[in-house]
Formats: structure tokens, sequence, C-alpha cells
């Protein structure tokens, strides 16, 4: 009998076809972007916005990924008040949308963190040594990423107590033998296995938080999508501005994935050695 071949293909044959024809794509928007002016003033007034978004992007994910860590661990935590706490602050996160997540964090959250900031530090206020804080010393910018990070933190803390449990319990009563402490077994044993299974989705949450950086345009934050509504609204020209803000995006996330799936392919060649 013949041996069936899969109808799937293999991952050395898959020719990456898509990414040529984006290439394509890519060229000839460059193209035009250098031979037309107004695609030319265009990629000018957007470009104005990349240090934002990065910016943006890179200290939400950061404190996100912190904060995430730490959920994880009170999630995996022996006590069970850390564990429920773990959970409620995750099922709630979650359940928030990030546009709505971003609203409360800058007009309601902000307000109250002042408030609670001056009632600890009346006395030291009503000594003279400081001024009362005012809502509008915390920057919409920042309080962006404060959302970002708090709306990030939930979906990442899920993907390191999956990593982390990943990990067999064998190697921990193994490293517990050796008289290991818990955190010499965390960073020695458990997190070096568990990063194999933690890098692919942490890095999907990192381009997501890249597309998702655009949200903050609505508190005025100057992004790549801000400076391009600016200018849209002001030329109506938006099929040249939106266009360009698509492209924008799209290098950047692109240039994230593949970046990634390289890592990845390093990370699954070492393991098999």
């Amino acid at each position: 009998m013949a041996p069936v071949k899969s109808s799937g293909t293999s991952e050395k044959g898959d020719y990456p076809w898509w990414l040529v024809a984006l290439l394509v794509i890519a060229a000839l928007l460059a193209a035009a972007i250098i031979t037309n002016d107004i695609f030319t003033q265009v990629f000018t007034v957007v470009l104005k916005g990349i240090g934002v978004t990065i910016f943006v992007t890179l200290t939400g994910f950061a404190l996100a990924t912190v904060l995430g860590l730490g959920i994880a661990l009170m999630a995996l935590s022996e006590h069970v008040a850390l564990r429920q706490v773990a959970r409620f602050y995750t099922e709630v996160v979650r359940g928030v949308p990030i546009l709505v997540l971003l609203f409360y964090i800058a007009f309601v959250g902000a307000p109250a963190l002042v408030v609670a900031a001056n009632f600890l530090a009346a006395p030291i206020i009503s000594a003279g040594w400081m001024e009362p804080l005012v809502v509008r010393d915390i920057s919409l910018m920042w309080r962006a990423i404060i959302a970002l990070m708090i709306g990030y933190s939930a979906f990442i803390a899920e993907v390191f107590r999956a990593g982390i449990q990943s990990v067999d319990k064998g190697q921990v009563e193994a490293a517990m033998a050796l008289g290991l402490s818990r955190f010499q077994r965390f960073r020695l044993v458990v997190f070096p296995q568990a990063i194999r299974v933690i890098l692919p989705p942490l890095g999907n949450d990192f381009v997501a938080m890249v597309k998702d950086s655009s949200l903050v345009s609505v508190l005025g934050v100057a992004d790549i999508t801000q400076m391009g509504k600016i200018y849209a609204s002001g030329s109506f020209r938006f099929f040249e501005t939106y266009s360009i803000v698509a492209y924008v995006y799209l290098i950047l996330t692109i240039g994230l994935s593949l970046a990634l799936r390289a890592v990845e392919r390093r990370l699954r060649r070492a393991e098999a050695r």
C-alpha cells in the first residue's frame, strides 16, 4: 500500500509567498511616498507620532509584564486569599474593554489617585513642604500607559501561569531535594523551562499592544493615529492619510512578528540539541 501524503504543507516546503506579496506592496507604497508630494507630506506628519507609539508600547508592555508575573505568582500561591485576589483581578480586568479601561483610568482613576495622594500627604501639604497635586499633573500619556498596563497584565498573568504550570512537577521536586530555596527553584529550574512555552503568546500580546496603543489617540495623545487624525481632519485627505497610518502599523507589527518567529526557531533548535 502506498503511503498517504499529508494534506498539509511542511514548514520547510511552505515558501512565504505572503511575505513576498507584502514586500511588493510595501515597495509600491514606498515608491508612492517618495514620488507623490501628498503621500510624502502625510508620511512626514504621521512619522512624528512614531516615537510616542513606541514609548507607550514599550513602557506599557514592560510594566504589564512585571505586574502580570506578580499576579501569576499570586495565582499559584499556597495561600487561598492570594489565589482568590489574583483570580478576581484577572476576571474583572479581562471583562472590561481596553477602550473603556482607558476612559476609566483617565477620568476616574487619575482623579481618585490625586485625591488619595493629597489625603496621605496632608501633613506635609499643611506644613507648606509640598504643593497639593492636581489632576493635570498626571499627563494623559501616562494615564494611557497605566490603562494599557492594567488591561494587558491580566492576559499576561494567564500566559505566565500556564507556562509555569507546564513545567513537570518532578523537576520542582528534584530541585527541592537538592535544597534549593523557592526563589532559586523558580530562577534556575522553573522559569528557564517555562519561558519556551511563555514566549510565543507573550510575543503575540506584544504585537497586539502595538496595535492597541492606537487607542490612546482618543485621549489626545500624539501617537501615529492621532497625528493622522489631525492631518485628515484639516486636509480631508482621508484615503492618503489612513493608508499611510495602516502602512506604518503594518511595518511595525509584521517586523515584530518576523523577529519573534526567528527567536522561536532559535529556541526550538536549542531545545533539539
